[in-house]
C-alpha cells in the first residue's frame, strides 16, 4: 500500500511518522493542534478530540454535553458508586462498556458524535466529604483509588498491543479537592504526602495502567498553580515517562491572569503552559500563544516538541492509520445496532448498580424483605425519580424504586406509593403498610444553578458542602413515628451524618445516583436475590464539627481512617451482609519482606450462615516500631469473595512491598523501613478480625 505522506505509513516507527508530520504542519496549524482536537484538513489528518466518561459515555445528560443533539448511552451509578463495589473487575468492565459505545458513537455512520479522548477516570481524592465533587472518584484512600483508576483505564483503553479503543485522560492532577475559590485556592503539602498520597492513583495508572493523558488541575499546588507547575515535566514526563497529552482545565489558562494573578499578561502565561508541558487548552488561547511566539517568549521548536505527545495518543488511537488495521475501527459499521439498547449492556448496569449497594444497618431483620409481606410502602422525594448528575449521560430508559420493587414484589404485593411533597399523603402510605421503604438524599446537580443550591447539604462542581445533615432526616422521623418497619434507603453521592437514623431506623442501605437500572439493583437486594457486598470507601463523620478545615490538605491533621482520632458514624470499609462469614485464620507462607518482594497470605473464611453472601476481605498494614509519622492503619489488600451457605475458602491475597512504602525525601526514592510488620486482616477499617505478623528488611 502507498501513502501520500510518510506519516500516514503504520509500519514506520512511531517517532519517525510524527517528526514527518510535524516538519509538514504550519506554525498556524501547530497552534491549532493545541486546541483539544488535532485536525488539519490540508493534509487529510483527522485528529479526535474529548468527551466525558466518568460512569458512562456522555453526550447529553445535565450537562448538556451532547449539545443540541444528544446521544442516548448506558449510565451506570456515578463513579463513588462504582467504588463502593469494591472490584476492579466492575471498574474494567464498565470502562469497556463504555468504550465500546465510544466507538461506536464517534465512528457509526448514523452518529459520528464524541470523541475518542475520555475524560476518566477522576484520580482525586476524596479527603473530605464536603467536596462538592466526591461523586466523581473513588473515595479517601490512595491505594485504593488508584487500583480502581487502572482497572478503568485498562477497560477504555483494550487489550490490544498496538492499539487503544479509547485514551483515559485522567482528572485532574494535582489535589484539587476544593470547588470553593479551586481558581486561586493552594493546596499546600510535603513530599511525602505528594508521593504516598495526592499523586500515587495517576503514578499507579500512568506506570501501571499506561494512561498517557491527564488533566492539570485549576488550583496551585505549594503556591504554583497545577497547569504551570514543575511536576508536569519535572515528575509525571520525567520520571513516570507520560509522553502523551497533558491539558488544561476547562478556563484554566485564563485562570492564571484572573484569578491567579501569576503572570501580567496572556502571552507569557501561553508561553508558561507550553514550555511546563501543556500540550492541549481547553479555553480560548490562540491569541496568547501566537502573541507569545511573537514576542520571542515561545519558539515554534517548543510548540512542535510539545505536539509530540499528541500524536502519541492518537497514533494508539489509530487515527492516523488505514481503518483495516485498526480493530476498534469495525464497531459501529453499517447495520451494526446500537450497543446502549442491547439487553447486554442493561443487565450490566443492573449487575453493578445490584453490587454497588451498601448495608449500613439490619438490627430488626427487616431485609430481605420476606415472602410474607404483603403491604409495602414505597415512598420519599426519590421514590419515582432518577436522577443524573453534572457528568452523567442520557440513558435510553430508566428503571425507578418504585418500579424496581413492584416488578419483584409481584401481583400479590400490595404496593402504596407517595413520590411528590405531600406529607399527608406519604403518612397514609406508611400507615397502611407492613414495611415502608423511604428514599431520600442529595440532588445530584443541587437542583438549582451553577455554583448554587437549594440545600446546604447538596454539593457539585463548583460548590462544596456547607453541611452533612441529611435535610429530610425529619421526613423519616415522621414515618417512623407512624411505622417504625422503615428501611431507609439513603441516595446520595456523598457520605451523611444520620445519626438519628442509625440509633432509631432498624435498616439502612446506601447506593449512589443515576444507573438506568437503580429501581432494578436495588430491588434485586432489597428482596435478597443479590446479597448487599458493596462497602463505604469513604469516612462517614457523626458530625461536621469532626472535620478538619476544608483548606487543610495535611492528612495527619486528623482526616481520613488513617490518621483521624474521631469515632466515626460508619468507618471506612464497612458495610454488613445477610449471612455471616467467620474469618477462621490467617497465614503466611513466609514471614521476611524485602523491595521489591510479597508476602503470600491465605485467609481462610467460613460461610456459617444459610444465605450466599459476598465478603470484602481488607488487609491494612501497621507500622508498631516505626520511627516516621506513619498512618495508624493502611489498606495495603483487598478482595471481594462470595461464598455459598457453609463454604468454606482458602483465599490467597498478595501484599506488594511498594504498598507498604514511604517516601525518603533525601534519597528522593520510595524506601522500605526496616522493622517488623502487623498485618491486620479486617471487615473494615475500625473491625480487624485477625493478625499477622512479619519483618521488613530494607
Amino acid at each position: 500500500m502507498s501513502f501520500e505522506f510518510p506519516f500516514q505509513d503504520p509500519d514506520l516507527p512511531a517517532e519517525e511518522r510524527i517528526d514527518d508530520l510535524l516538519a509538514r504542519l504550519t506554525l498556524e496549524e501547530k497552534i491549532v493542534c493545541l486546541s483539544t482536537n488535532p485536525t488539519v484538513p490540508r493534509l487529510n489528518l483527522q485528529g479526535t478530540g474529548h468527551v466525558e466518561g466518568l460512569h458512562g459515555l456522555t453526550l447529553g445528560g445535565p450537562g448538556e454535553w451532547g449539545r443540541d443533539h444528544p446521544v442516548v448511552t448506558t449510565v451506570f451509578p456515578q463513579a463513588i458508586g462504582l467504588a463502593e463495589t469494591w472490584d476492579p473487575a466492575v471498574l474494567k468492565r464498565v470502562a469497556a462498556i463504555e468504550a465500546i459505545e465510544t466507538r461506536y458513537a464517534f465512528q457509526s455512520p448514523n452518529y459520528q458524535r464524541g470523541a475518542l479522548v475520555v475524560r476518566a477516570p477522576n484520580a482525586d481524592l476524596g479527603r473530605d466529604p464536603r467536596w462538592g465533587r466526591t461523586e466523581e472518584c473513588y473515595g479517601e484512600d490512595a491505594f485504593f483509588n488508584a487500583t480502581m483508576a487502572c482497572a478503568f483505564v485498562k477497560g477504555l483503553q483494550g487489550d490490544d498491543a498496538k492499539y487503544w479503543c479509547t485514551a483515559a485522560l485522567l482528572k485532574h492532577f494535582l489535589a484539587n479537592s476544593n470547588e470553593e475559590k479551586r481558581g486561586s485556592s493552594s493546596s499546600d503539602f510535603d513530599d511525602a504526602l505528594f508521593r504516598e498520597y495526592y499523586s500515587l492513583p495517576f503514578f499507579r495508572a500512568i506506570t501501571e495502567s499506561g494512561s498517557r493523558a491527564f488533566m492539570a488541575a485549576y488550583n496551585k499546588y505549594n503556591g504554583v498553580p497545577c497547569a504551570v507547575h514543575p511536576i508536569l515535566k519535572g515528575i509525571a514526563v520525567s520520571e513516570w515517562g507520560q509522553d502523551g497529552i497533558i491539558c488544561t482545565d476547562g478556563g484554566a489558562y485564563k485562570m492564571l491572569l484572573t484569578e491567579h494573578h501569576y503572570y501580567p499578561d496572556k502571552y507569557e502565561a501561553a508561553a508558561a503552559c507550553v514550555r511546563a508541558g501543556i500540550n492541549q487548552f481547553l479555553d480560548d488561547y490562540k491569541e496568547g500563544v501566537t502573541g507569545a511566539v511573537e514576542r520571542g517568549l515561545l519558539s515554534e521548536a517548543e510548540i512542535a516538541s510539545s505536539l509530540r505527545g499528541v500524536f502519541r495518543v492518537m497514533l494508539r488511537l489509530g487515527m492516523l492509520d488505514p481503518a483495516e488495521r485498526v480493530p476498534y475501527a469495525r464497531i459501529g459499521a453499517a447495520g451494526e445496532p446500537e450497543p446502549w439498547l442491547s439487553k447486554a449492556h442493561g443487565t450490566a448496569v443492573r449487575e453493578v448498580t445490584a453490587r454497588s449497594v451498601v448495608l449500613l444497618k439490619n438490627d430488626a431483620g427487616l431485609l430481605p424483605i420476606a415472602p410474607s409481606v404483603k403491604r409495602i410502602a414505597v415512598v420519599g422525594p426519590f421514590a419515582d425519580r432518577v436522577h443524573a448528575d453534572w457528568y452523567g449521560g442520557t440513558p435510553p430508559y430508566v428503571v425507578t424504586a418504585i418500579e424496581g420493587i413492584r416488578a419483584r414484589a409481584g401481583a400479590d404485593v400490595e404496593l402504596f406509593t407517595s413520590s411528590n411533597n405531600d406529607t399527608s399523603e406519604l403518612m397514609h402510605a406508611a400507615r397502611r403498610a407492613e414495611l415502608v421503604v423511604i428514599l431520600v438524599g442529595n440532588h445530584p446537580t443541587g437542583e438549582d444553578g451553577w455554583a448554587k443550591s437549594t440545600q446546604p447539604s447538596f454539593g457539585k462542581e463548583a460548590i462544596d458542602r456547607r453541611s452533612l445533615t441529611l435535610e429530610t432526616e425529619n421526613l423519616v422521623q415522621k414515618v417512623h413515628k407512624v411505622n417504625p418497619n422503615v428501611v431507609l434507603v439513603l441516595v446520595s453521592s456523598f457520605p451523611y451524618a444520620i445519626t438519628w437514623s442509625q440509633e432509631n431506623v432498624p435498616a439502612i442501605v446506601h447506593l449512589t445516583h443515576a444507573s438506568q437500572e437503580f429501581g432494578s439493583g436495588l430491588a434485586d437486594v432489597l428482596f435478597g436475590d443479590v446479597d448487599p457486598g458493596g462497602r463505604l470507601v469513604q469516612t462517614w463523620p457523626r458530625a461536621l464539627e469532626d472535620l478538619p478545615e476544608m483548606m487543610d490538605y495535611d492528612l495527619r491533621n486528623g482526616r481520613t481512617y488513617m490518621y483521624s482520632e474521631k469515632e466515626p458514624l460508619y468507618p471506612f470499609g464497612f458495610g454488613l451482609s445477610y449471612t455471616r462469614i467467620e474469618y477462621r485464620s490467617a497465614t503466611l507462607a513466609d514471614t521476611r519482606l524485602e523491595l521489591g518482594g510479597r508476602l503470600q497470605l491465605t485467609i481462610t473464611l467460613e460461610n456459617i450462615g444459610e444465605r450466599r453472601g459476598d465478603e470484602v476481605v481488607q488487609v491494612y498494614a501497621r507500622f508498631p516500631a516505626s520511627k516516621l509519622p506513619r498512618p495508624k492503619r493502611k489498606l495495603c489488600a483487598f478482595q471481594r469473595v462470595t461464598l455459598e451457605p457453609g463454604e468454606t475458602r482458602a483465599v490467597p491475597i498478595d501484599v506488594e512491598a511498594r504498598d507498604l512504602t514511604h517516601w525518603d525525601s533525601q534519597r528522593q526514592a520510595f524506601a522500605l523501613e526496616a522493622g517488623p510488620l502487623e498485618l491486620l486482616v479486617a471487615r473494615s477499617a475500625a473491625s480487624v478480625e485477625l493478625s499477622v505478623a512479619a519483618d521488613i528488611f530494607s
